[in-house]
């Protein structure tokens, strides 16, 4: 996984996210990897880690705000996105003048039209970023509900991250190897942060795509009738989703219509 390295575009600091009304909808939608796509309720867009990897296939994305993990080429692919310059861009790095192969953390806590993002420091692997670097986890405010995008961790949270973690409602979490926490790592990392609403695996391999380890192993040991495997791409979710420990496996691809 090569790095690269993205020019970082400000983030507007005066806009407060509003007021969420309660059950207000947010859509949510999977393209495969580590690529999610949130829809607020007011329709701001916010793009988690964009891949280029054709195996799931072109698919035309807007975006208001792009929100990147970690410098690898395959969560960092901007240009595959349909509106080119009408989007802020967000890095969870930023670079070390001294060395152009190292990165620091870049600490973010700000508002963006009517949601709010927060960072949370990690590592791509279990060895606190030697092998791959840091990564970073996103924490997304929106209509009320906290959404977690885990990005490509690489190890069960410390009792500081998990803190940060509190209070989630969706959590997208990596569940096939090689590069991340695998099925078992990842059903720990589940448990330490306790989503409310929803948990939606992502990094794994698929039909068409076996880079990665299927999501057998998560999902191996879960609570009876708490999976549920969805033949579409997208699902909502509110303050009205019942709280409750589900995962729900979507398809990369959008469903058929008849």
């Amino acid at each position: 996984m090569k790095s690269s390295m993205l020019p970082m575009l400000c983030l507007p600091m005066i806009l407060a996210a509003a007021t969420a009304a309660p059950g207000d909808d947010v859509r949510i939608t999977w393209h495969g990897q580590s690529f999610f796509e949130v829809v607020s309720a007011k329709g701001t867009r916010v793009v988690f880690d964009p891949h280029g990897i054709e195996n799931f296939g072109k698919t035309s994305v807007n975006a208001d705000l792009v929100l990147l993990s970690h410098p690898h080429t395959d969560h960092t692919r901007v240009d595959v996105l349909a509106n080119a310059g009408k989007f802020e861009v967000v890095r969870g790095w930023k670079d070390q003048q001294e060395s152009a192969q190292r990165v620091a953390f870049n600490p973010v806590d700000q508002a963006f039209k009517d949601v709010r993002i927060t960072s949370v420091p990690s590592f791509h692997d279990d060895q606190n970023g030697l092998r791959r670097g840091i990564n970073t986890i996103w924490i997304l405010e929106v209509d009320g509900l906290r959404i977690a995008h885990l990005g490509d961790l690489g190890h069960v949270l410390t009792k500081a991250q998990t803190r940060q973690l509190r209070d989630i409602d969706v959590l997208m979490i990596p569940v096939g190897g090689v590069y991340t926490i695998n099925g078992s790592d990842a059903r720990e990392v589940a448990r330490q942060v306790n989503p409310r609403r929803l948990i939606l695996p992502m990094h794994h391999g698929t039909k068409g795509y076996e880079d990665l380890l299927p999501v057998d192993e998560f999902i191996d040991e879960q609570p009876q009738g708490s999976v549920e495997r969805v033949k579409d791409n997208t699902l909502t979710v509110s303050t009205k989703t019942p709280p409750a420990w589900r995962v729900r496996l979507l398809d990369h691809e959008p469903a058929k219509k008849p």
